[in-house]
Order: structure tokens, then C-alpha cells, then sequence
């Protein structure tokens, strides 16, 4: 299925700001009732609803049960709770569907739908559109004695700490590490505090105090920059951010130096290599860094460079047979110990590595030289056709030209924000930014001639 044949879904859901579009109560309600028809056709069918810290949670929450419900289908209530928690709690509680209520790593005043499958993955695309062409039906109520019933699971955090914990070897323990924790004010805020704890570490808590607007503002995993201070002050071994919805993964050394996604995917590979499972693929985006590319080869590892979005990684790791990928910003699927991706898993698997090679982050990855990048955001009015457009694609082989064989020239739609993202990467960082600013340059200049 192709991108436009969707009217409603785009690449992680359906995400948007409150109140426009997508994203009010009464098409989220239509939506509940509409999942509730497509995936319930078995009697004692249940959904699990989950969400993250932002106030407009509690509305779309309510809306989406009451559709449910008018379908027939039992709702269990997780409240706040980490993304990668509800497709873990999706199969523990073999529930015919997940319901995420997040827009992720945006600000509060934007939300979003996104779906898992009983099998705690990403909906398969037939499923979406069966999902949408039900949405231009009239909603219909079941009978009375039929209605969905709500629950409550009291445990929900809890079963997911035990499944954190337990993705590592029952041998490491975090005793003598002192950490920073920042959890964005998102749904990790009552979770992530505690897994390092339970397992021994010290620790430091930040962006722990959710008020339902505070959610990804000026702290988590997309603005790192307190929690590299937090570090310093505290003379922490090392900093841990993760987002509002808790999938992705951005860490800070013990000099404060930021460890991003493609230098933790290196980490991760490479402790799969060191203790036997012998990846030979990695799977990463068309935003990953050279750098990465040429460490992994050096350790006998192909990197797999899927589309930029999870849904794209987690294809090409079927597709390649891979069991680790992720992205830049931090987004690390361990397919050998869960279905999607999720930032604390990713982080013990870190911490794990650390302790039993008795290495510091810094030097997990200092085997990575990574190259100058630089990522300029063109914001837009309309979709645009980026592939047939001949003026854009002049100016970006007239970069590329001048770059020769010593980097790369991405240009691409962002799937989640109206925008056009202009990245360019070579071993020269002034060449890099020179040619990255003259290339949006052009491009805006090209938009508004059109």
C-alpha cells in the first residue's frame, strides 16, 4: 500500500494538533468504534488503551472507550504508560489490539493515535484500511447487553518494570553507577525511575513531574542540554533521556557528551557480536550517519539503511532477517527482546555492556568517527512532490557534485511535521554547512516561486 492511498494514518499513527483535523473527540471517537468493528470479531474481544502525561489524554481517552464499547468491546485501562509498555501489556494480556494515546516527542498541544496488533506490533497496512474505509460508515451500537465493559489494570506499571528487568542478564546489576534520569514529564515519569533503581543504581531523577503541559519542554531526549549539566553537577557515570511516549533513547556521557542513537546501535550490535549472536546486519535509516556505517564494517557488520520512520526500520529487519535497527534520534528496536522499539530497554542493554566489559559509554563508542552533519528543516504550506520536481532535483545533483565521493545529500518530507528536511554530510564540516544552507536556500527560493 502506498503512502497516499492512507487518508488518515501516516507513518506512526494518526498525530496532529488538538482540535484540527485528525484529532478531536468526535473523530476519535468514530476511530475507537471503528478499530473496535475491525479487529473484534470474536466474542469477549478486548482493546488495552495506554497514554502519555498530556492533558488532552483524559478527553481522547474517554472518547475512544465509549467507541470501543459502542463496538462491543471490552476496554482495560493502562492510564500513563510508556508506549513500548502497551505492546509489551498488548501480548502479555492477549488483547486483540493496543491503543497508544501520544504524539511522541511533541509538544502538549499536539496528539495522536497509534495502534499495535495482539502481537504487540505496528498494524499491518490491509488492517488500516480496513480501519478507514469503516470510518465512513454510519456508527452503529451493538445491543445493549452487548456493550464493551471498562477495567481498570492497577499492575500495568509494574508488569512492564519486571519485563524491563528482565531483558538483561539476571548476572548485571547497576550497583556503583551513579545515573541522571530525565523522563521528559512523559509517561515514564513513574517507570523509568524505578527499573534503575531496582537494579541497583544511583540515581538522579529529572522531568519527573508531569502537569500535562510540561511534557518534552526544554528536557527529555529532543533537548538534552540540562540533563548534560545534571551530569557534571552530580559527577553522574552517565545521563539517560528518553521522550514523552518513552521509545526513544538519547544518553550523556560522564564528560556530558551527548551519545546519540547511531553511536547506541553501534553499543548494542556490538555487545550482540561480543557475546555470540553474531549480527551481521544492523539495520539503520537514510539519516544515519557514515560514521556508523564504516565502524560497523570494520567488525565484519553490514549497516541496512531503511526510510526514515520505526515502521520502515522494523520492515527492513524482516526483510534482512536483522535483530537490531533504530535511528538517529534515537529510536532502537531490540528485536530479540521486544516487538517495538523502547528507550529503557534500550539503555539496559547499554548500561549491561558497560558493566560487563568494565568500560565507560565514551569509550563504547569512541571506535566511531563520525561525520560533520547538518539538518535543515524548510518548513511547508502543502505536500510536495519531491521526486518530480526538476528544479529541486538540479539543485540537490548540483550539491552532490561538489561533494564528489566525500558525502551524501538527503532530501526528504518529514512524515509527523509540515516540513521538508535538507541533510548534508561530508568529512568537511565548513563544506557541510555551506552547502547545506545554500541548498535550502535554493529550495525555499524554488517553493516560493511555485
Amino acid at each position: 500500500m502506498t503512502e497516499q492511498k492512507r487518508k488518515y494514518f501516516g507513518t506512526d499513527g494518526i498525530r496532529g494538533r488538538v482540535g484540527d483535523g485528525a484529532i478531536t473527540p468526535e473523530f476519535v471517537l468514530k476511530l475507537g468504534w471503528a478499530i473496535g468493528r475491525v479487529l473484534a470479531k470474536e466474542q469477549n474481544s478486548k482493546v488495552l488503551i495506554g497514554k502519555d502525561t498530556r492533558i488532552s489524554g483524559y478527553m481522547f481517552e474517554s472518547a475512544l472507550q465509549a467507541g470501543l464499547s459502542a463496538a462491543g468491546v471490552d476496554i482495560y485501562l493502562l492510564g500513563p504508560m510508556p508506549t513500548p509498555a502497551i505492546a509489551y501489556l498488548t501480548r502479555t494480556f492477549h488483547a486483540q489490539a493496543g491503543i497508544v494515546i501520544s504524539a511522541s516527542h511533541n509538544p502538549y498541544h499536539d496528539n495522536g493515535i497509534k495502534f499495535f496488533s495482539g502481537q504487540g506490533t505496528k498494524l499491518p497496512d490491509d488492517i488500516e484500511l480496513q480501519i478507514e474505509a469503516m470510518m465512513s460508515q454510519p456508527l452503529t451500537t451493538v445491543d445493549s447487553a452487548l456493550l464493551g465493559k471498562a477495567h481498570r489494570v492497577d499492575d500495568a506499571a509494574g508488569r512492564y518494570i519486571e519485563f524491563c528487568k528482565s531483558t538483561i542478564s539476571s548476572g548485571v546489576n547497576l550497583h556503583g553507577l551513579k545515573l541522571v534520569v530525565d523522563c521528559a514529564h512523559g509517561a515514564t515519569y513513574h517507570v523509568a525511575p524505578c527499573v534503575f533503581k531496582e537494579l541497583g543504581a544511583d540515581i538522579v531523577v529529572m522531568g519527573a513531574e508531569p502537569d500535562g503541559l510540561n511534557i518534552n519542554q526544554h528536557c527529555g531526549s529532543t533537548e538534552p542540554s540540562l540533563l548534560q549539566a545534571a551530569v557534571l553537577e552530580h559527577k553522574a557515570d552517565l545521563g539517560v533521556a528518553l521522550d514523552g511516549d518513552g521509545d526513544r533513547l538519547i544518553m550523556v556521557d560522564h564528560k556530558g557528551e551527548i551519545v546519540d542513537g547511531d553511536e547506541l546501535l553501534f553499543i548494542i550490535a556490538r555487545a550482540r557480536q561480543r557475546l555470540g549472536d553474531n549480527p551481521t546486519g544492523v539495520v539503520g535509516t537514510q539519516m544515519s550517519n557514515l560514521g556508523l556505517e564504516h565502524a560497523l564494517e570494520k567488525h565484519n557488520m553490514t549497516l541496512h539503511r531503511a526510510k526514515v520512520g520505526d515502521r520502515y526500520v522494523m520492515e527492513k529487519l524482516k526483510e534482512t532477517g536483522s535483530i537490531i535497527g533504530g535511528e538517529s534520534s534515537g529510536h532502537i528496536i531490540c528485536l530479540d527482546k521486544t516487538s517495538t522499539g523502547d528507550g529503557i530497554v534500550a539503555a539496559l542493554q547499554v548500561l549491561a555492556e558497560m558493566q560487563q566489559t568494565n568500560s565507560r559509554l565514551n569509550e563504547l563508542c569512541s571506535v566511531i568517527t563520525k561525520y560533520p552533519q547538518r539538518l535543515i528543516n524548510i518548513r511547508v504550506d502543502a505536500v510536495i512532490d519531491l521526486d518530480n520536481n526538476d528544479d529541486i532535483s538540479t539543485a540537490v545533483k548540483d550539491a552532490e557534485a561538489k561533494l564528489g565521493n566525500q558525502g551524501r545529500v538527503l532530501l526528504r518530507a518529514s512524515g509527523t511535521e509540515p516540513v521538508i528536511r535538507v541533510m548534508v554530510e561530508s568529512q568537511d564540516a565548513e563544506l557541510t554547512d555551506q552547502l547545506a544552507s545554500e541548498l535550502a536556500n535554493k529550495i525555499e527560493t524554488i517553493l516560493q516561486g511555485q
